[in-house]
């Protein structure tokens, strides 16, 4: 049966890419006050300029079970099989719930086929991800071949960051093992990554400059020693610094026009202003 892949709109992925490969987005949700909006229906530039308030930060929630059971019912109901991926289990509930809403499937349709992968990280780096799970669905692969190129491809995955702040991953609790920098934060600009599934600290430097630089060249390194299959440069509220990164930095390596990307508003909810870059090499990373 053909496969059909599902993913949630933290995977940052944009509409294009969306509608080449079929994907469904699942929304999570940006809670401001009373109101209550659908991530994949924010503009995130506009919403990027609000954050500039400390004072009030939304909080964000994950998809409801409802929404999952009616995405997951079409598709099988449609005689598809479905590969869900999704943003780590560390970061959010939204793995579990779909696992749930997988289960309340097959209550009414034993013969569904429904597999839920963990891509571990959010951002592009689930959405390459999610993307080498639709590309491995149009070629007509199977369920567990499409599941093996999505975590065959996280393997290869990198994701740097450098935010402004640790402020709002602070305040929204999504800093894993970085908090060891908190008590440094007047000292130190940090370059931030996700390692098992949660945020881990890179590397600590002094400005925005040389976190850039830095961030530039692990890529250059990476790419020496693994090759290159794709690349990003994302940013929350600061596309000006996140264009002339990836024109001054990224894009003498890469040889190419880099794709630059805004992160999804759920995102920036807990990271704050930041720049990033994420890459796919052509070989799986050594530790």
């Amino acid at each position: 049966m053909p496969v059909h892949v599902v993913t949630d709109s933290v995977s940052s992925l944009p509409p294009d890419m969306v509608r080449a490969y079929d994907i469904d987005v699942v929304s999570l949700y940006v809670n401001d006050g009373d109101t209550h909006q659908a991530d994949v229906e924010i503009d995130p530039d506009p919403f990027y300029r609000r954050l500039a308030d400390l004072t009030h930060l939304p909080t964000s929630s994950q998809p409801s079970v409802e929404s999952f059971v009616t995405t997951f019912t079409d598709a099988a109901s449609r005689g598809l099989e479905v590969v869900g991926v999704f943003i780590s289990e560390k970061m959010s509930g939204t793995v579990e719930t779909a696992r749930m809403a997988a289960g309340l499937v097959r209550e009414s349709l034993p013969d569904a086929v429904i597999e839920i992968v963990d891509s571990g990280s959010n951002s592009m780096q689930e959405g390459f991800a999610a993307l080498a799970a639709a590309k491995a669905a149009q070629a007509g692969e199977s369920v567990e071949r499409c599941i093996q190129a999505a975590r065959e491809t996280s393997r290869r995955t990198r994701y740097l960051f450098t935010p402004h702040s640790l402020e709002y991953l602070r305040r929204g609790g999504r800093i894993g093992t970085a908090s060891a920098l908190l008590g440094q934060l007047l000292q130190v600009r940090p370059i931030l990554t996700v390692t098992n599934g949660q945020t881990a600290t890179f590397a600590k430097v002094r400005t925005q400059g040389r976190a850039l630089a830095e961030m530039a060249r692990q890529f250059g390194d990476d790419v020496r020693e693994y090759g290159l299959r794709q690349v990003v440069v994302h940013y929350i509220a600061d596309r000006p610094t996140a264009e002339r990164f990836a024109e001054e930095r990224i894009e003498p390596i890469v040889g190419e026009k880099v794709r630059v990307l805004p992160v999804s508003a759920v995102v920036g909810v807990h990271v704050g202003p930041a720049v990033a870059v994420v890459y796919e090499t052509e070989r799986e990373f050594v530790a």
